[in-house]
C-alpha cells in the first residue's frame, strides 16, 4: 500500500475491523449507555448508531412537529374576528332560550289563566304563538313528527337546547289542532307550569281540543324520571279521549325515557336538519321574499362570514341572533365576529355543561382532534377516571349517545374525501379546541392536576405516536395562558425527565409555546440557558431537550440561532452525551430546507481540523446526517429507499460537502466512519441511480483534486471496494476510473 500519510492525517488508512455498511449496532445499544452521566465518545457513537431512539419514537417526534406546524399556521391565518386575543378572559355573552321567535323575551303566559287546573296551566299568548308560527322554518323531520303526533296525541322532543325545539313544539301543537279540528270549541294551547302534577300517573287533560306544552329542562330531575313507557301510553290515551295533543320538550333521554325511545315512537331524539340561511331570510324578509332582496341578503351573509358562523354553530338560535342584528340595523360583520368568537362559545358551553362526562370528552376532543372517535372516547374515559378518582363501572358511560345533545360543536364523520375510513372527531370551528383547553386550564381549577397527569401518561405510555404527539401540542397550548406557571408546574419537569418520550413531548410543547409572538424570546432564552454546560444529570437531560426543541418550528423560523444553540450543546468538552440529539436536529433542519445553514455551521465548528472533541463531534454529526434518508414533505412515515437529502442536492452544495467529506476522510477516529458512510453512498444509492452517481462522481473528483493525500486515499479504498471478494462494488470501480483519469 502506498504511503498516504501526511500532515492532515493522524494515522494512515489501515485494515482495522471497521463495520461494513449495512451492519447494525447491538440491540442493547441503548441499555449500555448511561445518558444521565457524562458520555464518552465510544458510547455516544454507539448510541448514535442505534438511532438514539427507536423508530416509533422518531415517528412520534416528527408527527408532533407536523401537528405543531398546523396549529401555528392556523393561528397565523385566522382573521382578527376569530383570534383568541386573551384566552383567559371571556366576554360577556348573550344566551338564548332555544326557540325561533323574534323579538324580546318570550311571554310565559297571559295572566293567571287556568293556573292550578290540571297541574297548572298558562295559556300561550296569541302574539307569542304567532311569533313562533309566522317565521317558522321546519326541520327535515317535521312532517314525520307531526304525523306521529296526530296518531298518538303525544310526542316527546328529547333534543338539545338551541335546536329550535320550543318553536317546533308550538308549531306541532298549532298544526295538529288545525288538522284534527272538531265541531267542539277549541281549547287553545297551554304551557304546563307544574310538571310534577302532570308527570304523575292519573293526570287528565282539563280541556278538550287543546294543546299542551311541557318543558322539562332538568332531564335528571324527578319529573323527567317518571316519563316511562307506561306514562307515555296512559297520557296518550287520556289526550286522545278529549281530542287534545301534548308535546313534551326535554333533553337527551335518560333512564326510563331512553328505554321508551327504543321501545316506542313517542320519543323523537332528533328534529333533522334545518336550512339556517332560510331561517335568517324568514325572520328578515318574511315568508315570501322577493328574489332581488333574497339575493342581496345571501350575499351579505356570505361576505360577513355569517354563513361560516352557521356552519360552525348549526343551531336555529344562532340564525335568529343574526337575523335580530339585521332587523335592528346593527353592523352584521361585527355581530358575526361576536357570534364566532371561540371564547364566547366555550364560555357558554361550560356554563351549560357541568357533568364531568361532557367536560372530559370535550377536553379529549380538544387534545386529539382529527383522530378517530374510539381514540377520543378512550382518552376521555382515562381523563374521567383521573378526575373522578375511580374508574366508572362498565357500560355506565356512553359518549356516543350524548354527542348530539351535549357536544354540538363537534362533528364525527370520516375524513373529507373518504367514505370508508373510520370517523374522526373535529370541532366545527378551528380555534375552538384551543379555547376549550384554555378555559379548562384557567377556569376549572379542579381539572389542572388530573389534566397534566393525563397528558403525561399519554406521552409516556400510549402506544399510538399520534396520541403522544397531540398530547405534547396540547401541553404547549395550555402553557400559553401562564408560561411561568406552566414551566414550574410541568414543562421543566418533563424536559428533565429520564423518559425520552416525555422529553420529546416537552420539546414539542415548548416549540408550540414559542408560536405566540410575545413568548418567543422567553422560550429561546430558556433553551439557551439549558444548553449551557452543567454538571448534574438534570442539566444534561435539559440540554438534550433543548437540542431537540429546535429541530422543527423553532429551527425553521430562526435557523442561525438554532444552530448556535446546537453548537453550545455539542461543545460540552469531553462529554459526548448531546451528540445524538444535536445530530438528529441537524437532520430535521436539513430535511426542512436549511441544508446550507447546517453545512456552514459544520464547517465553522470543525474549522480547527485538529483532534479536539468538538471537531470529532461535528464531523460525526455530519456523517450521521449524510446517511439519513430524506423524510420527505408528506406526513411522517417510513423513509426507507429515499436518498439522503444531502446526496440529492450534492451538486448545489458541492463546495460545502467537498470540504466536509475531505475533513472527515482525513483523520482518525472519524476517518473509519467516513469511509463506511462513503461506501453506503456508493453501493446503496449511486449504484442504483444515475443522477446520484453523477453527483457523487463530481464530489469524489473534487476531493481527489485537493492538495495532500486525498487522491491516494480515495484510490486505495475505491480499489479495495471494487475488488472486495465478498461484496464487489461496480460503482466503486467506475469512481476509481474517474480518479485515475485525473491529471
Amino acid at each position: 500500500m502506498p504511503d498516504i500519510s501526511g500532515p492532515e492525517d493522524s494515522t494512515s488508512p489501515s485494515e482495522t475491523d471497521t463495520p461494513e455498511a449495512g451492519e447494525t449496532a447491538p440491540d442493547n445499544a441503548q441499555a449500555v449507555v448511561d445518558e444521565d452521566g457524562p458520555v464518552n465518545e465510544s458510547d455516544a457513537l454507539l448510541l448514535l448508531a442505534s438511532g438514539g431512539q427507536d423508530a416509533e419514537e422518531r415517528a412520534e417526534a416528527e408527527r408532533a412537529a407536523s401537528i405543531a406546524d398546523l396549529i401555528a399556521a392556523r393561528l397565523r391565518e385566522q382573521t382578527s374576528g376569530l383570534s383568541i386575543r386573551n384566552l383567559t378572559v371571556f366576554n360577556d355573552s348573550v344566551s338564548f332560550s332555544g326557540g325561533l321567535a323574534v323579538g324580546g323575551a318570550r311571554s310565559r303566559g297571559g295572566g293567571k289563566g287556568a293556573e292550578g287546573a290540571g297541574g297548572g296551566l298558562v295559556p300561550i299568548a296569541e302574539d307569542v304563538q304567532d311569533a313562533h308560527v309566522e317565521n317558522f322554518v321546519p326541520p327535515s323531520r317535521y312532517l314525520e313528527i307531526l304525523e306521529s303526533l296526530g296518531e298518538r296525541y303525544l310526542v316527546v322532543l328529547a333534543v338539545a337546547p338551541g335546536s329550535g325545539r320550543e318553536a317546533t313544539a308550538v308549531n306541532l301543537l298549532a298544526e295538529a289542532l288545525a288538522l284534527h279540528a272538531t265541531d267542539a270549541p277549541p281549547g287553545g294551547c297551554h304551557r304546563i307550569t307544574d310538571p310534577a302534577a302532570v308527570t304523575g300517573h292519573g293526570w287528565s287533560p282539563p280541556h278538550k281540543n287543546a294543546g299542551y306544552l311541557l318543558l322539562l329542562e332538568d332531564t335528571a330531575g324527578e319529573a323527567a324520571r317518571t316519563l316511562d313507557l307506561n306514562w307515555l301510553t296512559a297520557t296518550g290515551s287520556a289526550l286522545k279521549e278529549v281530542r287534545s295533543f301534548m308535546v313534551v320538550v326535554t333533553g337527551m333521554p335518560q333512564g326510563a325515557l331512553a328505554r321508551a325511545a327504543d321501545e316506542s315512537s313517542y320519543v323523537c331524539v332528533e328534529l333533522g336538519d334545518v336550512d339556517l340561511v332560510a331561517v335568517v331570510e324568514s325572520h328578515v324578509l318574511g315568508p315570501a321574499p322577493e328574489a332581488p332582496a333574497e339575493t342581496r341578503l345571501r350575499r351579505a351573509l356570505a361576505d360577513s362570514g355569517a354563513v361560516d358562523a352557521l356552519h360552525e354553530q348549526p343551531r336555529p338560535e344562532v340564525a335568529v341572533r343574526i337575523a335580530m342584528a339585521l332587523r335592528a340595523g346593527r353592523d352584521l360583520a361585527a355581530e358575526v365576529g361576536r357570534v364566532r368568537d371561540p371564547s364566547e362559545q366555550v364560555h357558554q358551553w361550560f356554563l351549560r355543561h357541568e357533568d364531568p362526562v361532557d367536560t372530559c370528552f370535550a377536553l379529549a376532543a380538544a387534545v386529539h382532534e382529527e383522530t378517530g372517535y374510539l381514540t377520543v372516547a378512550d382518552a376521555a374515559l382515562k381523563l374521567h377516571t383521573a378526575v373522578a378518582g375511580t374508574a366508572p363501572g362498565a357500560g355506565t358511560i356512553r359518549f356516543a349517545e350524548r354527542l348530539v345533545h351535549e357536544q354540538p360543536w363537534l362533528t364525527v364523520a370520516p375524513p373529507k374525501g373518504s367514505t370508508d375510513a373510520a370517523s374522526q372527531v373535529r370541532f366545527r370551528s378551528p380555534l375552538l379546541k384551543q379555547a376549550v383547553l384554555s378555559y379548562a386550564w384557567t377556569r376549572l381549577d379542579g381539572y389542572r392536576a388530573p389534566l397534566i397527569d393525563w397528558l403525561r401518561v399519554s406521552l409516556w405510555r400510549d402506544p399510538d405516536p399520534e396520541v403522544r404527539a397531540k398530547a405534547a401540542v396540547a401541553a404547549g397550548i395550555l402553557a400559553w395562558n401562564d408560561p411561568e406557571h406552566a414551566l414550574h408546574r410541568f414543562l421543566r419537569a418533563w424536559a428533565g425527565s429520564k423518559s425520552v418520550p416525555i422529553r420529546q413531548g416537552a420539546a414539542t410543547a415548548l416549540a408550540v409555546v414559542a408560536q405566540r409572538a410575545e413568548l418567543t424570546a422567553w422560550v429561546w432564552e430558556m433553551l439557551e440557558q439549558w444548553v449551557s454546560t452543567g454538571g448534574t444529570a438534570m442539566d444534561r437531560r435539559l440540554a438534550k431537550t433543548a437540542a431537540t426543541a429546535v429541530r422543527g418550528l423553532l429551527g425553521r423560523q430562526d435557523p442561525r440561532r438554532a444552530l448556535a444553540m446546537l453548537a453550545a450543546a455539542l461543545d460540552w468538552r469531553d462529554d459526548w452525551g448531546n451528540l445524538a440529539p444535536v445530530a438528529w436536529s441537524a437532520v430535521h433542519l436539513i430535511d426542512n430546507g436549511q441544508e446550507r445553514e447546517v453545512l456552514d455551521a459544520f464547517l465553522t465548528w470543525s474549522a480547527p481540523q485538529d483532534v479536539s472533541p468538538m471537531v470529532s463531534k461535528t464531523l460525526s454529526a455530519f456523517l450521521f446526517t449524510a446517511l439519513q434518508p430524506y423524510a420527505g414533505d408528506d406526513t411522517p412515515g417510513p423513509s426507507a429507499g429515499r436518498q439522503p437529502r444531502l446526496l440529492s442536492r450534492a451538486r448545489e452544495l458541492q463546495p460545502e460537502l467537498e470540504e466536509l467529506w475531505a475533513r472527515a476522510l482525513a483523520r482518525k477516529p472519524v476517518q473509519d466512519r467516513a469511509l463506511e458512510a462513503l461506501r453506503v453512498w456508493i453501493d446503496q444509492y449511486a449504484s442504483r441511480d444515475r443522477s446520484a452517481f453523477e453527483s457523487l462522481r463530481l464530489l469524489v473528483r473534487g476531493i481527489a483534486l485537493r492538495p495532500g493525500k486525498h487522491r491516494q486515499r480515495l484510490e486505495y479504498w475505491l480499489a479495495r471496494w471494487a475488488a472486495d471478494p465478498a461484496r464487489p462494488s461496480p460503482a466503486a470501480a467506475r469512481l476509481l476510473h474517474t480518479v485515475r483519469e485525473l491529471p
